[in-house]
């Protein structure tokens, strides 16, 4: 039996590729093994989407369209843990400028975003200012048909479903939803399943990782395998009807946004892979039916 067919009926699966390789090749090669046909996309070749030259991601596009993949999000560098509250805004939305287009080129309809790391302003005027921002960014990407998804990480927003949903209140946009990242907690000090039950309803994009804490710090794990309750928090989603894409993102060896460490072959990123697919088969066949 072909590998697709082994998953979850309407359980739809892709991973950030450069978490396999930097190659494009290789990370399409990698969805493929598992039998997938999704990608989200955050840097090809150690270089982030949007500084790729123009030629060069008219390339890359013709090479996914040719091996007939779809691009599920585009992961952007906007308000991350390297661009505080006070850095510019227009970085921002020149980033957002390139990356629309790469959408449109690519059919892809989302967007990765977070919500700017304070610089010494109130709590008051740091709120008031990520919102500003984010109403400001929305209205470009609701221009181009795009849903930013904020992910539960850096800035204001990242860490408390209260101020997340105060921000999707307060933007008030079609085009800023959330994305749920099941294993952030342990490096950022909330627990994933608790930041998840109240904005459950609100979540547009999926990622998947497991982290445990040890005296060297959080070292990240197979999925289930960690203190996250990866399980539970993809319970919780089926359970509240969610029909997105489930997105993994290992960060076992090859965390390209934080280190240079590279990979020469995708085995580690396709055993992680059948490693969720066992866990999702395994939450969907425990549901009510």
């Amino acid at each position: 039996m072909p590998r697709a067919e082994q998953n979850p009926p309407d359980m739809r699966i892709a991973g950030i590729g450069d978490e396999a390789h930097a190659e494009l090749g290789q990370q399409i090669a990698a969805v493929r093994k598992l039998g997938w046909n999704r990608l989200e996309l955050r840097s090809i070749g150690g270089v982030p989407l949007a500084d790729l030259p123009g030629e060069r991601f008219e390339r890359y596009a013709e090479q996914i369209a040719a091996a007939e993949i779809e691009v599920v999000c585009l992961d952007s560098r906007i308000g991350n843990w390297g661009r505080p509250i006070t850095d510019p805004l227009a970085t921002d939305l020149d980033e957002l400028r390139v990356l629309l287009g790469h959408a449109r080129t690519l059919g892809c309809p989302r967007i990765r975003i977070m919500s700017y790391p304070n610089d010494d302003l109130s709590e008051r005027d740091w709120r008031a200012e990520v919102i500003r921002r984010l109403t400001e960014l929305a209205a470009l990407a609701a221009d181009h048909g795009v849903v930013l998804v904020h992910e539960n990480c850096a800035g204001w927003a990242g860490t408390d479903p209260r101020r997340a949903l105060d921000l999707l209140h307060s933007v008030d946009s079609p085009a800023l939803r959330l994305l749920f990242d099941a294993g952030n907690g342990p490096a950022h000090g909330y627990t994933d399943v608790d930041y998840l039950a109240p904005v459950v309803d609100r979540v547009e994009h999926v990622h998947v990782k497991d982290a445990i804490e040890t005296d060297e710090g959080v070292r990240y794990v197979l999925p289930g395998h960690g203190r996250c309750r990866v399980a539970d928090s993809v319970r919780m989603l089926l359970d509240h009807g969610y029909r997105g894409v489930f997105s993994i993102e290992p960060h076992l060896t090859l965390r390209p946004h934080e280190t240079m460490t590279e990979l020469t072959d995708i085995t580690e990123f396709v055993d992680y892979g059948t490693c969720f697919e066992e866990l999702l088969a395994a939450v969907v066949a425990g549901r009510p039916s």
